[in-house]
């Protein structure tokens, strides 16, 4: 019993329901070594006796709980109507509140009598501007606290009108001037071709994450070593501006490196390779190296100066490590002991010792950041209403650059993952350290808010991987099996405010991917704040009734809709039942091929039938093409505020981008887009597409009516 107070006064459970009728209970193991990662000594009765009176004991006495979230325009939290007449408050604005008061003082006055009125803001609040700020309370008795206050506009901002756009994983995204993978060029190319010719509000792509350097590098960009910075692996190589001023030798030397980036994208478009992200990278790394040879103009020195004085020393210890790497290898646990430790005497050396290989990597942090901005600029400028959707990681690699530098904010022996339910009764463990809710709250949410700030600086909007996380995640401890693990539980409200403050400020939609188990409430709690969901046609069912398809107009408004996303099987596929044995070849299935096969296609039948019914599907248009354009019209039936296509679907691209369940079996995360027969296809070849003209036009042509024909009911 004290253990399980114990963890629920630090927001861990002791139990979890895989389904509406049964609740398992979390090994007392896994409850204190989840405890331990949090700081909290829970070993023996004794030391669990001790820890439950401190924890008591400091709630008891708590004047406020670390976090304090004020709603703009909504009645205050308990935590500020409930002190006691008299208190103090005192509000140190956020460093760089324009116009606000420093510091900012109230007086507690006496609750007004209670009536049946709904609550009201009392009289002695003043509404701090909105920020991240500290707040002080001294009572009149002398008790004394401080929190951080987070003061948040009540939604974050909406697209501006309904709009439609593509879904792609940037790798994949080859064009005829690629090094071999799609980089931030093509996705400019993309955008503004969208933009102008179709009248697409946005492009999402797969996130931009620096990855963690290796032979063979982790492909998976769900997996990086830091969220903070990109990837300079992105770099168009020929737009950075110092490239057309590089002089012999260094001249030649490029040529022979374009030349070998051709031979690289040649083999992927038609010789059949899988892209090769190491092979890009070693030839990518070698020309930015010459190029960084060229010193920087005045005005391009002055740029990088104040890119550098905004990232401060979070880019600092992104570089540091990059360079570290380059000479002790890519684990920072097997470093010398000085060195794991980015305030250690040892680092502070390093530093100075390897400053030309820190300032290469901050140049190509700042050049990677001036090639995203100028992706959303070209988005923007062809009339795209939102532009580029980025995408954040549920979280980092244990060996990467923010572990290494942020390692207080990590649970470090911890991952994240998912508990068993009905689709994976083993689990999951992805390998990704959760941060600590303690540390976070702590430090005022900085390394969470710097991280939006950074991914928000150049998006229209931001995709949220895994959105539950904001409220709770599944933590394993190393070493167990994931059946093994415990939820732990975020301040989801502060979490959402800061996303909410971050999102205004720089204007940003968010989309929070909650496809999957979500726990009650998360949705209602997503959608109050303004965050839209992702809805997938296949899943989209009345499970609550009938469980057939659920009719166009009872789809949410506030969400992405769309067929499919990288983790799911293209539209094609999906058509044809070839994902059933593509995951039959590879040993995934869990029945009998054919009764994987028959239920499969009865689903899609039942899909099928009821398009047809709502005479999206023509009669006498039976085939493969005409059913994905059928599918994509549903989607413009449905209320949706944006309707995300696959790029792949466009061009019948019948393989998954990633194929979940699967590591060495099947090359995730580097497949180049191809078309219905495999072959793969470049951006142009993808823009001239007859295929993919004759399916936007079921997007972009006039208004479609959300009112079903009479006597279209779901069958």
């Amino acid at each position: 019993m004290g253990l399980s107070r114990l963890a629920a006064l630090h927001g861990v459970a002791t139990s979890f329901s895989p389904s509406a009728d049964v609740t398992v209970s979390v090994p007392d193991d896994t409850v204190t070594a989840v405890l331990a990662a949090l700081g909290v000594d829970a070993d023996t009765p004794a030391e669990v006796r001790r820890s439950l009176a401190a924890a008591e004991s400091a709630a008891a006495s708590r004047l406020l709980p670390p976090t304090v979230v004020v709603w703009s325009g909504e009645p205050l939290p308990a935590a500020l109507t409930g002190l006691p007449a008299g208190a103090l408050l005192t509000v140190d604005p956020e460093p760089g509140t324009a116009g606000a008061p420093s510091p900012l003082r109230m007086r507690v006055l006496p609750a007004p009598a209670p009536s049946g009125d709904a609550p009201t803001t009392p009289s002695w609040w003043t509404d701090p501007p909105l920020g991240v700020h500290r707040l002080a309370v001294r009572t009149p008795d002398h008790h004394h606290a401080t929190a951080t206050l987070v003061v948040a506009p009540d939604r974050v901002p909406q697209p501006p009108a309904r709009t439609h756009g593509f879904l792609v994983q940037l790798y994949s995204l080859l064009s005829e001037r690629s090094w071999g993978m799609g980089d931030l060029s093509d996705l400019a190319d993309l955008a503004a071709w969208a933009g102008r010719t179709l009248g697409s509000g946005f492009v999402q792509v797969n996130p931009l994450h620096a990855a963690v350097p290796g032979s063979p590098t982790d492909p998976s960009p769900y997996r990086p070593s830091s969220r903070r910075f990109p990837d300079p692996v992105h770099l168009h190589i020929e737009s950075i501006p110092e490239y057309g001023h590089v002089a012999e030798p260094g001249r030649t030397a490029l040529d022979d490196l374009r030349q070998q980036a051709a031979a690289l994208r040649e083999a992927v478009l038609n010789k059949g390779a899988l892209i090769d992200r190491d092979a890009v990278w070693a030839l990518k790394k070698q020309a930015l190296e010459i190029v960084h040879e060229v010193p920087l103009t005045p005005g391009r020195r002055a740029a990088y100066c104040d890119f550098l004085a905004g990232q401060g020393q979070a880019l600092e210890d992104h570089a540091l490590w990059c360079a570290l790497a380059e000479v002790h290898g890519p684990r920072w646990r097997d470093w010398p002991e000085g060195l794991r430790d980015p305030r250690s005497p040892q680092s502070t050396r390093a530093r100075t010792e390897l400053l030309d290989r820190v300032d290469f990597h901050c140049r190509l942090a700042w050049l990677t950041d001036t090639q995203l901005a100028t992706a959303q600029s070209a988005a923007r400028e062809s009339g795209m209403a939102v532009g580029i959707v980025h995408d954040l990681a549920v979280g980092v690699h244990p060996d990467g650059a923010d572990t290494w530098a942020q390692q207080d904010a990590f649970a470090l022996g911890m991952s994240v993952g998912a508990p068993p339910d009905a689709f994976n009764a083993h689990g999951q463990d992805w390998g990704l350290p959760p941060w600590r809710p303690d540390a976070l709250a702590a430090s005022g949410y900085a390394p969470y808010r710097h991280l939006l700030r950074g991914l928000l600086a150049h998006a229209g909007a931001l995709r949220i991987d895994h959105v539950m996380g904001l409220f709770r995640l599944w933590w394993v401890p190393e070493g167990q099996p994931p059946t093994e693990g415990a939820y732990v539980s975020q301040d989801a409200e502060a979490m959402l405010a800061v996303l909410v403050l971050e999102a205004h400020r720089a204007g940003t939609v968010v989309i929070g991917e909650d496809l999957g188990t979500v726990e009650p409430g998360v949705r209602e709690a997503l959608a109050r704040r303004g965050v839209l969901g992702t809805s997938v046609l296949w899943f989209e069912r009345d499970w609550g009734g009938t469980g057939r398809p659920l009719a166009p107009e009872k789809w949410r408004e506030d969400c992405v809709a769309t067929a499919t996303t990288h983790d799911l099987p293209s539209t094609a596929a999906r058509l044809t039942g070839e994902h059933v044995t593509l995951r039959h070849r590879l040993g995934l299935l869990t029945r009998g091929l054919e009764q994987e096969l028959a239920e499969d296609a009865a689903d899609t039948a039942e899909w099928l039938a009821y398009l047809a019914r709502l005479r999206l599907l023509p009669e006498g248009d039976g085939d493969e093409e005409a059913a994905v354009r059928a599918v994509h019209r549903f989607l413009r039936r449905t209320p949706a505020r944006m309707a995300g296509v696959w790029l792949p679907d466009t061009v019948g691209d019948r393989r998954p981008q990633n194929l979940p369940g699967t590591w060495d079996q099947y090359p995730n995360w580097r497949l180049p887009v191809a078309d219905a027969e495999g072959h793969p296809v470049t951006l142009e070849e993808i823009t001239a597409s007859s295929r993919l003209h004759r399916l936007m036009a079921v997007l972009v042509e006039g208004p479609e009516s959300p009112t079903a024909p009479p006597g279209a009911r779901p069958s």
